[in-house]
């Protein structure tokens, strides 16, 4: 089955273009994205299987020119993969927010649409733009199945203690105020691979999972099911992240609206766009560059990692009380997956649960399948890359089979 994965941004768009022919079998036949819609200078880099990357830079207005460029790139007849629109059988979209509407994933019809639409409130950088990327793909592949995978599907196994908020409780029924998570595409990847390459029975496990990026979440998986994730009511409660506060005492939100006269639309702007590493470096809400600073003597660009560090290993250690115990930490997404000295810094804080890290093996770890422990640990860690587009390829496969 030829399936198209979409991932729609406010102004962007990434997609892979994978063969399935089976959960086990498949490949990917094209991948790329489509960059700074809505502004001058926008740009699609196309990166097919056996062929040369294509990329054109043009203005690119709004999501359904995006989409058709994808689509162009898809059967031209030079960087193509594709021979006709025909061939793709079905398309699948990452979803941020489904709030407790969906606990899985679902083909994208008139009701699907209307629910994704309310919960625009919780998630209101992604889920319009997921909306555009859903439309521009019925214009272009109207008589295609549509599946949409959430992110927060796999958080929806959690109980009532540990998503609901302790605030009146008619906020809930009336507001839907309580914790939906994040990241859960890729937390639902990576303790299953991780259960596997690890040894471990999946459904006799206990699992904690570390997506660490530019957002980043930390999810405690018993026996294969989320039972608490450190992303809240929206992305921006947790550790800190690349432009996001994390968690902070509630009271300092009204306090700095009063000091600095802020509007409430102004201090979410703060907390989301102008906070965490950017906020508290001054610098840069890129790991990378900070890292370089703070080799270069820069202290604040080096709070900001030991802060990284601490936050992680804090939500571990709450995710081992949680579990009673772990039997596996896995590290993924883009900082996870390329920081060695984050990752033995976290390890560092969790000795006395019997943690014993590999110093060699944490070095050379980058980016693929690894195991950082030394093999007496107690605790197994290993280093998963996420995979987020094979999971809602499985997704959609699934689910347009079994329609």
């Amino acid at each position: 089955m030829i399936i198209l994965v979409i991932n729609c941004g406010s102004s962007s768009i990434k997609y892979q273009l994978l063969d399935m022919e089976s959960p086990k079998s498949y490949s990917v036949k094209a991948k790329g994205q489509v960059e700074k819609i809505g502004l001058p200078d926008g740009c699609l880099t196309h990166k097919p299987e056996g062929k040369e990357k294509y990329v054109a830079e043009c203005p690119i207005p709004d999501h359904k020119i995006g989409m058709k460029m994808v689509m162009d790139a898809l059967v031209d007849e030079r960087h193509g993969v594709l021979s006709s629109f025909d061939d793709v059988q079905a398309v699948g979209h990452r979803i941020v927010q489904g709030a407790d509407f969906f606990s899985g994933s679902v083909l994208v019809d008139d009701d699907v649409l209307e629910k994704i639409g309310i919960c625009c409130d919780f998630a209101p950088l992604h889920n319009p733009a997921h909306l555009l990327g859903i439309a521009a793909v019925s214009e272009v592949l109207p008589k295609v199945p549509q599946v949409v995978v959430f992110d927060t599907a796999f958080h929806q196994t959690m109980p009532d203690y540990a998503y609901m908020y302790a605030l009146p409780y008619e906020y809930y029924t009336k507001h839907h105020i309580r914790r939906y998570g994040a990241h859960g595409t890729s937390h639902k990847y990576v303790s299953r691979r991780g259960a596997e390459f690890a040894g471990l029975e999946l459904n006799k496990s206990k699992i904690i999972t570390c997506h660490i990026g530019n957002g980043s979440s930390v999810t405690a998986v018993m026996n294969g099911k989320c039972v608490d994730t450190s992303m809240g009511f929206t992305p921006l409660e947790g550790m800190i992240m690349g432009t996001r506060c994390g968690t902070i005492d509630a009271n300092i939100v009204p306090y700095v609206m009063k000091k600095e006269n802020l509007t409430p639309d102004q201090m979410t702007e703060i907390m989301n766009k102008k906070s965490g590493f950017l906020g508290l470096s001054g610098r840069s809400s890129d790991a990378r560059d900070l890292e370089e600073a703070a080799k270069a003597g820069d202290r604040r660009a080096a709070l900001v990692l030991e802060k990284l560090s601490y936050d992680i290993a804090k939500l571990v250690g709450q995710y081992m009380a949680v579990m009673n115990g772990v039997d596996l930490i896995v590290f993924t997404a883009g900082i996870g997956e390329h920081n060695s000295k984050v990752r033995e810094e976290v390890c560092a804080h969790l000795g006395f649960a019997g943690v014993q890290l590999d110093p060699e093996a944490n070095r050379k770890a980058f980016g693929e399948e690894a195991m950082i422990s030394t093999p007496d640990s107690r605790v197994k860690v290993a280093l998963i890359p996420t995979e987020e587009e094979l999971m809602i390829a499985l997704e959609t496969m699934q689910i347009v089979n079994n329609r």
